[in-house]
């Protein structure tokens, strides 16, 4: 994923907490510790499949194709807590205005950062940037680090979690988390199984440049065919998110740059200038994907093995991030009081925290989708009105922004 520099650590025979992923939820989560490895003298491994680079003296250079996340300001502050925010920023481009609108109707819903008293609603930062500051912290902290290695065998024991690995090693964890992202087999081997709604959708990620500056603006601009967002990066470029029904991106991954730039400008307007450059295209189906079961006992499902939102209102690595956030809050609370890691006390807390922040953004981001996607006139005409009405009335929009920002839940 990244040029990152995390080194192996001892191989323990049992550890406290044992992180499967290595990506940017589970090494977020393993730089949230570090108090508590040093407070408490937490045990923790990692373990990632995919091979780390040791780059780190090497020049950073950003790639035009580098895929991008949309960093909310709430987010951009648990980085500060960090203190990794300081080398984050240094490759983040801020999101100083968010622009909502229908294709095709009048509505605009505006956020802007200064209502707020704030510099940026977020930002957006390459995912590779994000890893190479993720993991050269974890190699200044005492961790056990698997990497590559695979989880072999997993067996639940009395008092968590016994791990087999790849690379030779095998440990007892009293608290396992998988952070393995939506496509690992481990919780389907666990017996947990995951509730999906298609939506009959797939996205295609490219990143493009525009004919002029973007100042900063992110585009939310939903047409009949589906959403298509725009976050601002460095210059002129701009990460898109196109959303076809599923079967019509064939088309369009096999149009030329020309032809394919033409068809965007066509769906998605002038509002944001000429697209002038487009990179290499991809595309994934959608679906909204919840896992059954978040805890068990020794047990905890983070980032996208627990939950997969459509990516178009971009808070998918903000909601994973906040349930890292909570799961730190819920073992510094019991590692105080002399509860272990694992135990279902610490795990029930954890989950009381990510519930209802869960619900909300699950209904939220699915319910925002599904609104623009119903092709109705009376229908599209009051969402007009509505995105109207709420430009106009400014503690709803403030509302939104702050919500947009992940400073309320």
């Amino acid at each position: 994923m990244s040029d990152a520099v995390a080194k192996p650590r001892n191989d323990a025979r049992n550890v406290d907490i044992a992180i499967v992923g290595g990506g940017l939820v589970g090494a977020s989560l393993a730089c949230s510790l570090a108090p508590l490895i040093e407070r408490h003298g937490l045990r923790v491994a990692v373990v990632e499949a995919a091979p780390m680079l040791d780059a780190a003296s090497a020049p950073w250079q950003p790639s035009f194709d580098a895929r991008s996340s949309a960093i909310a300001q709430g987010s951009a502050q648990r980085f500060r807590d960090m203190g990794l925010w300081p080398a984050m920023a240094e490759q983040a481009a801020p999101i100083s205005r968010i622009h909502v609108s229908e294709r095709g109707r009048l509505g605009v819903t505006r956020l802007l950062a200064e209502e707020l008293g704030q510099q940026a609603l977020g930002y957006v930062v390459p995912n590779a940037w994000m890893g190479r500051v993720l993991h050269r912290r974890l190699a200044e902290l005492p961790l056990a680090w698997h990497c590559p290695a695979n989880v072999d065998c997993i067996e639940p024991e009395a008092e968590g979690y016994r791990l087999t690995l790849s690379d030779g090693s095998e440990f007892q964890a009293g608290l396992t988390v998988l952070a393995d992202g939506g496509r690992s087999g481990l919780k389907e081997r666990l017996g947990i199984g995951s509730d999906e709604v298609p939506y009959d959708q797939v996205a295609l990620i490219a990143n493009v440049e525009m004919s002029q500056p973007h100042e900063g603006t992110a585009y939310e601009r939903f047409t009949r065919e589906g959403p298509i967002a725009l976050l601002p990066l460095p210059g002129q470029q701009m990460a898109l998110i196109w959303t076809h029904a599923a079967g019509r991106e064939g088309a369009r991954l096999a149009l030329s740059d020309g032809d394919f730039l033409t068809e965007l400008q066509r769906a998605f307007g002038d509002r944001a200038g000429r697209f002038r450059r487009v990179g290499s295209r991809h595309a994934y189906p959608l679906a909204l994907v919840t896992a059954r079961e978040a805890i068990r006992p020794g047990l905890a499902v983070l980032g996208n093995a627990a939950h997969s939102l459509h990516p178009v209102a971009g808070q998918g690595f903000n909601l994973a991030l906040r349930g890292v956030t909570d799961l730190v809050a819920a073992l510094e609370l019991a590692l105080g009081s002399g509860e272990s890691a694992g135990s279902m006390l610490t795990l029930r807390d954890f989950e009381a925290r990510r519930i209802v922040d869960r619900h909300n953004v699950v209904r939220f981001s699915d319910g925002l989708i599904r609104l623009f996607g119903i092709d109705n006139g009376l229908l599209s005409h009051a969402r007009a009105a509505g995105l109207v009405g709420l430009n106009l009335v400014g503690p709803l929009r403030r509302g939104l922004a702050r919500r947009a920002m992940g400073l309320e839940r």
